[in-house]
């Protein structure tokens, strides 16, 4: 699998093609860290997944889901991620 890099405001996204489904998925936590300027975007997504539970009933856990994409640090793990 092949992570692409993707620019939105000159910060990187990492993102994905599924050659079946035909879309692009990208890090959640990349777009979470724009937009939001997060210096922990992680502890955010974690933190929002948590209120939105707790607030609305919704897991975004079923929507966004776990792909194997490069971290930033060069290391190879699960990362959330949802379809652009």
């Amino acid at each position: 699998m092949e992570t692409d890099i993707k620019l939105f405001e000159e910060k990187k996204v990492r993102a994905h093609w599924d050659e079946t489904a035909q879309e692009w998925y990208l890090s959640v936590v990349d777009v979470v860290e724009i937009l939001t300027d997060s210096v922990n975007p992680r502890d955010y997504w974690f933190k929002m997944k948590q209120r939105v539970t707790l607030e609305d009933g919704i897991e975004l856990s079923t929507i966004c889901r776990q792909l194997k994409l490069i971290a930033p640090e060069l290391i190879f793990g699960l990362q959330p991620i949802y379809p652009a």
